[in-house]
């Protein structure tokens, strides 16, 4: 029985709700890791005691960051089982192996190597608590590298066969989720997204210091190692994001039409809407601002290519709805004891097209006898939702610029030894900080809400992998994790504000801005 449309959306939101929530802290935590490796580098070169107490100091942030991190995680495994049933068992075969081994190596590796920074510095000598650093970000960076290679299988679902034997998703190639072209562009652009997070956060709060005036030295001295971080950091991230591109264009043809809110397919050279107010039920866009030729550059890289519009689309969808239908009443036999070779061949010619007959139980319970207004529907409602691609995507790419802008300046004022005489940048700095975060986050809302209304792109249906719960449950579970993420989030801000004013005196080695103003006031 499909769940009502209510089940499905709460579903949803409560998915969305847990998943944001918990990438607040995944990029932070990555960025952060590597910039402590650097850090630790600078120190086991020179040896001045400066870096290594800022090794410290941002670890003792990281640390906050890591363990609410892992908190607010721990529900998104639950929710699986919970709200996600049919889709664990459609798909265990395929994503299992991968959050398995992200398990047992990524979060295990990262976790015990994160205990040993804490409480080795004076078991270890400085290179082999260098080794323990750098082991602590390789295992942040492998669970990205996990946790996206599932995720890019299901924006595009290689390697895998939809088996009538056990009704499930098989994998035919745990190699190929990595090597796919997919997920390797996408590991790169959240990796190198998570380190000019960490970059922009380590220089907004050095920032802070200079400005008052506190622990200057210490303080030129993140921002420096930050900012050559970010400044490598945010070119990347804008190269990856390009590749990424690309890659949904090829993949994902109804996405990149939503990013750009292309109704119908322009000619080649295509213009570029800068601003757009897309209408979903009418099918076009309002109070439009459009560069020319843009689109063609941004999707294609040449002045010969365009995106294909979603009415365009929509045809190519219906006739894959025909097509599933086929497919899906071959499978029916199947079930039903026919091996016959011709509803075999019939299976295998049409197997791929089954996700998008299932579309159709959105609109009525037996598919068998769908109307073509039903099929039409069915195609319609293959189309993501274009104002939310579009909107996403030009924040992303907003923030993203006001980030290369400020990295810019940081740098080239870390080089030319002038940072401190900049206080209007410093300022822009310290509010610059919330800046990655909001690209992080409407990069998720982009990539998750752009492959809907399927699970798994064009073989499951969202509404299709939900569980059989009621509406109670649901909503009982939503508000429980509502309230534990609130409180999770008051005991993050707390901390990270408490120890981000106090700054490298939180370390307690007597030199820095409080512990010297504490002594004072004792003498006086």
């Amino acid at each position: 029985m499909i769940p009502s449309t209510l089940i499905v959306d709460l579903s949803r939101a409560q998915f969305a709700f847990t998943a944001l929530f918990h990438f607040l802290f995944v990029p932070l935590t990555l960025g952060l890791t590597w910039l402590l490796v650097v850090m630790e580098a600078a120190y086991l070169i020179t040896g001045n005691e400066t870096y290594k107490d800022m090794v410290r100091f941002w670890g003792k942030l990281l640390a906050i960051n890591f363990a609410i991190g892992v908190l607010s995680g721990i529900t998104l495994e639950f929710e699986f089982g919970l709200n996600w049933a049919y889709f664990s068992r459609l798909i265990g075969g395929s994503f299992g192996p991968i959050l398995a081994i992200e398990g047992i190596t990524a979060f295990m590796l990262e976790a015990t190597m994160f205990g040993l920074f804490f409480f080795s510095w004076d078991k270890l000598s400085r290179k082999l608590h260098f080794v323990v650093t750098m082991l602590m970000a390789a295992g942040a960076t492998l669970s990205i590298v996990n946790i996206l290679a599932a995720n890019s299988w299901m924006q595009h679902p290689i390697a895998s066969v939809f088996d009538y034997h056990s009704m499930s998703i098989n994998l035919k190639s745990l190699a190929d989720l990595y090597i796919n072209m997919l997920a390797q562009v996408r590991i790169g652009h959240v990796a190198f997204a998570g380190y000019l997070t960490g970059s922009m956060f380590v220089m907004g709060i050095s920032a802070f210091y200079i400005l008052k005036g506190r622990d200057v030295a210490f303080a030129k001295r993140s921002f420096a190692a930050a900012a050559g971080f970010a400044m490598v950091s945010v070119l990347v991230v804008g190269f990856y994001g390009d590749q990424n591109g690309l890659q949904v264009a090829k993949y994902e043809p109804e996405k990149m039409a939503a990013i750009e809110a292309q109704w119908t397919t322009q000619q080649a050279p295509a213009a570029w809407y800068m601003i757009a107010f897309p209408n979903q039920a009418q099918e076009k866009n309002y109070f439009t601002l459009k560069i020319p030729y843009m689109l063609s550059l941004i999707a294609t890289h040449s002045l010969t290519g365009t995106v294909e519009g979603e009415k365009e689309l929509q045809k190519t969808f219906a006739k894959r709805v025909r097509n599933g239908l086929l497919g899906y009443e071959a499978l029916i036999r199947l079930r039903k004891g026919d091996k016959s070779a011709a509803t075999i061949a019939e299976f295998n010619k049409h197997r791929q097209y089954i996700g998008f007959a299932l579309l159709l139980k959105h609109f009525r319970k037996d598919i068998n006898n769908a109307t073509a207004t039903d099929i039409k529907k069915a195609a319609k409602f293959a189309i993501p939702d274009v104002f939310i691609a579009f909107w996403s995507f030009r924040i992303m790419l907003a923030m993203w610029g006001l980030m290369l802008l400020l990295t810019f300046f940081g740098f080239v004022y870390c080089l030319r030894r002038t940072l401190d005489k900049h206080r209007l940048f410093l300022r822009l700095m310290v509010f610059g900080i919330p800046l990655p975060f909001i690209a992080v986050e409407f990069g998720w809302i982009l990539a998750e809400n752009g492959r809907q209304p399927w699970s798994v792109h064009n073989l499951l249906p969202t509404f299709y992998g939900v569980s059989s719960i009621s509406l109670s449950t649901i909503v009982t579970s939503l508000v429980l994790f509502v309230i534990f993420y609130a409180f999770l989030i008051s005991i993050e801000m707390f901390l990270m504000f408490k120890y981000a004013r106090l700054g490298p005196s939180a370390i307690h080695t007597g030199k820095y801005h409080f512990e010297k103003l504490g002594h004072a006031e004792d003498k006086a």
